[in-house]
């Protein structure tokens, strides 16, 4: 069996048995698929809690990266990358893995292209790096006036990372695997969504480079669904395109 979710930002009530009862008749040979911001974060004293819980689910649980990763901690030796079902994977726990990106896995049969990623919507008034200030105390005082003045703003390598957003490598990555797989695949899996999906659901006009990238493979691979998250709803879109937050849905 194969399930799918939306962000988690590292709660992960949804996979209590009350909240999703379907797990009573699933073993580790059993998914469920996180379409990013899973909530990998600093560690915190909360953590380990969190984590001993993860391991103690009787399924599995997979995810692509979103915008609210820890990136320095995820692609540190941390976590080793290993083969999994097919592609890369970043081995957070036992039950826990994360898909790298542009990689075609193998679930239950059916194939599944994994690219995670988006940009951050809560930026408009920029990015503080401690590196570009005289001392400490300047940062902190920066920091704290600027949420007292409830700028929207994040700290690099605290709240912000720039790999949320692929790099050009990543991309040309991505577009090669589908071509060996003849363009087409049964799933997709994304953070964000193509920017034709986007702006007829929720009339962003706004692209990026990644909305961009998902519009050409939209238009070039062939498959049966693409599911995302990032944008705190729930929504089918011309019956391909899933939208997903709290649901969990099953695929297979």
């Amino acid at each position: 069996m194969v399930y799918i979710t939306g962000d988690c930002h590292a709660n992960y009530h949804k996979f209590s048995v009350d909240n999703f009862p379907d797990q009573k008749e699933m073993s580790r040979g059993d998914l469920v698929i996180v379409c990013g911001d899973f909530g990998l974060w600093h560690p915190d004293e909360g953590e380990a809690m969190r984590f001993e819980a993860l391991s103690e689910l009787p399924f599995t649980i997979v995810f692509v990266d979103g915008n609210h990763e820890n990136f320095d901690r995820l692609y540190s030796d941390e976590f080793p990358i290993v083969d999994f079902c097919g592609g890369k994977a970043h081995k957070i726990l036992e039950n826990v893995y994360h898909l790298m990106r542009g990689y075609i896995f193998e679930f239950d049969g059916k194939s599944f292209f994994a690219f995670g990623g988006a940009s951050s919507h809560d930026i408009y008034d920029g990015i503080l790096d401690a590196d570009d200030f005289k001392t400490k105390e300047e940062f902190y005082l920066t920091v704290e006036r600027w949420s007292r003045w409830n700028r929207m703003f994040r700290i690099n390598h605290m709240s912000w990372w720039e790999q949320e957003m692929p790099s050009q490598e990543e991309m040309q990555f991505g577009l090669a695997t589908l071509e060996k797989h003849g363009n087409k695949v049964d799933y997709i899996i994304s953070h964000c969504a193509p920017q034709e999906i986007v702006s007829i659901a929720l009339g962003y006009g706004d692209s990026d480079e990644l909305t961009r990238y998902f519009n050409l493979i939209a238009h070039t691979v062939d498959f049966d669904k693409w599911y995302f998250g990032h944008y705190h709803d729930e929504k089918t879109i011309m019956s391909k395109f899933n939208m997903l937050y709290h649901k969990i849905e099953r695929v297979i």
